[in-house]
């Protein structure tokens, strides 16, 4: 059970995904108690040496909590709109989480383009080391409110995947609403076990079983799955985890942490 505490203990640059179902309350709306929480497990690691870099969903999220008479418009220009009003939102509630804790925080949006652009890409890179060597505590999020199907990443599992390649991180976290991997569903299957460390993806994605999206969010274990097949090849280790334990980060320092370590290819 030692494999989560020693890939955090040892990781300097850290990339971490929060999705939509983590910081969203059972009602839709926006969870800001645990963005505070979060800030202030942030904070700790920081104080630790380490390096963070946030990678947030929840722009619609924040846009419901917001625009609360558009809940149930399904049009993409309103889910567009809706991104657009709940970015801010979102930046604002973070702003404050890590006010509280003495850090300042930057924003990036992003799209598919920027990452295959070289001259955006390396502007992106430049930006994230001067942010972090700052002390400054960077959050990105894909730009949906202008994103459409060609230049769409699509999920946040990527897009973190491919900021933590892009930034040489050292480790990727992905928090999602489930402990890691399992064999199975274990909301459907009670006998589902969990998978403590992957060393060989394509024999994993032969032996479990990979469902659908959740409520709130884009991606899902496929998703997941490809995000640890991008950075194991960089060198980069992934973990996930469950976000919505109590002190969700800094209890993967913990010997009893639970979660799934996607080892590196190198």
């Amino acid at each position: 059970m030692g494999k989560i505490n020693e890939s955090l203990k040892k990781a300097r640059k850290i990339v971490i995904k929060i999705g939509s179902n983590t910081l969203a309350k059972a009602d839709g709306t926006q969870n800001t108690e645990f963005m505070a929480e979060f800030a202030e497990q942030c904070a700790e690691l920081i104080k630790q040496g380490k390096q963070i870099i946030l990678v947030s969903s929840g722009a619609q999220v924040a846009g419901v909590s917001t625009t609360k008479e558009w809940a149930r418009k399904k049009d993409v220009h309103y889910r567009q709109a809706l991104c657009a009003i709940g970015q801010v939102e979102l930046m604002h509630q973070w702003r404050k989480a890590f006010q509280k804790q003495d850090l300042h925080i930057g924003q990036l949006l992003l799209t598919k383009d920027d990452f295959k652009n070289e001259h955006r890409s390396l502007n992106i890179r430049n930006t994230l080391f001067t942010l972090v060597d700052e002390g400054v505590v960077p959050i990105i999020n894909e730009n949906d409110s202008v994103s459409f199907d060609e230049i769409k990443i699509g999920d946040n599992d990527n897009l973190s995947a491919l900021t933590a390649i892009l930034w040489s991180a050292d480790l990727l976290i992905l928090f999602s609403d489930i402990d890691g991997v399992y064999s199975d569903n274990p909301k459907t299957n009670p006998d589902a076990k969990l998978i403590e460390s992957v060393d060989n993806i394509p024999e994993l994605r032969k032996s479990i079983k990979i469902g659908d999206t959740n409520a709130f969010g884009t991606g899902g274990m496929e998703t997941k799955i490809q995000a640890a097949e991008k950075v194991t090849e960089y060198g980069i280790e992934m973990l996930l985890a469950n976000g919505g334990k109590e002190k969700a980060l800094t209890g993967l320092l913990e010997e009893n942490a639970k979660g799934t370590v996607f080892k590196t290819e190198l």
